[in-house]
């Protein structure tokens, strides 16, 4: 495809990791401060207030508006730019974050106040995570990174701001008070931003134009020249955009019409939803109430924690290494078969501790491989175009049951009690990824593996072939 854009610089011939590690650093010091502050904001909270029920409602707060602004947020993504919307919503998560002990420095904090600014932190971080994500692919081709290494290494920096966010989170809780752990989130949203507006190429992370295609170059998926690529090779030969652009609804509709076209990718959403709302009851509920009833209080959860976390690490670790030469299909399963249903089995059957730590820490393990995998078929298999808004709509779908998980998790323990609760829990999960394991879509995981940002494209092609061709036909 020539002249479909204004000059702009393709993927780089050799290897210069900035881009990668610039996205990859913002990611790291933004998730590291949202991580200590979910130690230090409930536990103000708690101690200022007594109310475990109100500790819930801010999580509730902020996960919510997260949740439901990302999903609505893609369209504007892929028309702003990833980079100007990460820039933007870590910089309001900074001052939303440092109004929060400045104004309790001065008594001017009420819990209405206090709940409206979690409000704005998770509605602004939607978006900024989604924006970091989907810059990934990119800076991935342009550092000269296979993809699926990119994506582990994203999973290694997830997992190891989850293993040393709550561990700062615990210290500077329990030696400075919990707000100091907000201030941190403060300054590391701040640090966040400089990254993306100073480390980055000043050419990364551009609005797709529209009617074009990105502005680093083609989707990688399509080898075809122009004239062989039917209607969708007219906006391609063009020099400049000749359509208006689309409207925010028609660019939405646009993520929710590719994304229904996608039995893959629906299978995983759906999977992966169940399993996120089981995995935020397990640990806003079930493990906090085990630890309290087998007497081993608070500190074996950040032992349990730590033991998965870093375990999880090594996972992510030899994923980024290896699993673009693994077969997807069997280590994803395994994976999943690692990470959920034993860790509930293992409370309810009142093991020792130790046994409790190994298998956290295999299921870490076996969790480590699950991000990079998904991270590297969503890419894939989604049009660069669309991979805001669709990137949007799936994340959100699938992370739509955390705010609910732990409400359910906690009914359900008032009513049944632990170890049925563990017991159903485990069981669910277990069913949950072995039966979605059975449908065929998930062939189409190393079938389309290395066509990336163009099966989508070829699947609408030849949806729209079969379509005329049965209309011919008739």
């Amino acid at each position: 495809m020539t002249g479909s854009v204004p000059a702009q610089p393709g993927p780089v011939s050799g290897r210069n990791i900035r881009p990668l590690a610039g996205v990859l650093a913002a990611t790291a010091v933004a998730l590291t401060g949202t991580r200590v502050s979910a130690i230090a904001l409930p536990w103000f909270v708690l101690v200022t207030t007594g109310s475990a029920a109100l500790t819930g409602l801010v999580a509730f707060c902020e996960m919510t508006p997260y949740v439901l602004v990302k999903m609505f947020t893609g369209p504007l993504v892929d028309r702003v730019g990833p980079r100007v919307v990460s820039w933007a919503a870590d910089s309001l998560s900074a001052v939303a974050a440092a109004l929060i002990p400045l104004l309790h420095a001065f008594g001017l904090l009420p819990l209405w106040l206090l709940l409206t600014l979690v409000a704005v932190i998770g509605a602004v971080r939607g978006p900024g995570d989604l924006a970091k994500e989907i810059m990934v692919p990119e800076a991935a081709e342009r550092s000269g990174v296979p993809l699926e290494r990119a994506t582990g290494f994203s999973g290694v920096t997830e997992r190891l701001a989850s293993t040393v966010g709550p561990a700062a989170g615990g210290a500077l809780v329990a030696l400075l008070g919990p707000m100091a752990g907000i201030v941190v989130n403060a300054v590391s949203f701040a640090l966040g931003s400089l990254l993306v507006a100073l480390v980055l190429p000043r050419e990364m992370g551009r609005a797709v134009p529209p009617g074009n295609e990105p502005p680093d170059g083609p989707d990688r998926g399509t080898t075809s020249s122009p004239t062989s690529a039917g209607p969708a090779s007219t906006a391609s030969t063009s020099t400049a955009p000749t359509s208006e652009p689309a409207g925010y609804w028609r660019r939405f509709g646009e993520g929710f019409t590719f994304l229904r076209g996608e039995p893959l990718l629906l299978t995983v959403i759906v999977m992966v939803g169940i399993t996120n709302l089981l995995d935020a009851g397990f640990a806003a509920v079930l493990v906090p109430v085990w630890a309290e009833r087998s007497g081993d209080g608070p500190a074996v959860i950040g032992l349990t924690s730590s033991a998965a976390g870093i375990a999880a690490v090594c996972g992510s670790l030899i994923a980024a290494a290896l699993a673009h030469r693994m077969p997807r299909r069997p280590v994803f399963f395994a994976g999943f078969l690692l990470a959920g249903a034993p860790r509930f089995v293992v409370l309810a059957c009142d093991a020792p501790l130790w046994a409790v730590l190994v298998v956290f820490a295999v299921s870490g393990f076996g969790g480590g491989f699950l991000n990079p995998i998904l991270g590297a078929v969503s890419f894939e298999r989604v049009p660069r175009r669309l991979l805001g808004r669709v990137r949007a709509l799936g994340d959100s779908l699938a992370w739509a049951g955390i705010p609910l998980g732990g409400l359910l998790a906690g009914l359900a323990v008032t009513s049944a009690g632990l170890v049925p609760v563990l017991l159903a829990g485990g069981a669910l999960y277990f069913l949950t990824t072995n039966l979605a394991g059975l449908r065929p879509e998930w062939r189409e995981m190393d079938r389309d593996r290395g066509h990336r940002g163009g099966r989508g494209r070829d699947a609408e092609d030849s949806r729209t072939a079969r379509s005329e061709d049965a209309a011919a036909l008739r």
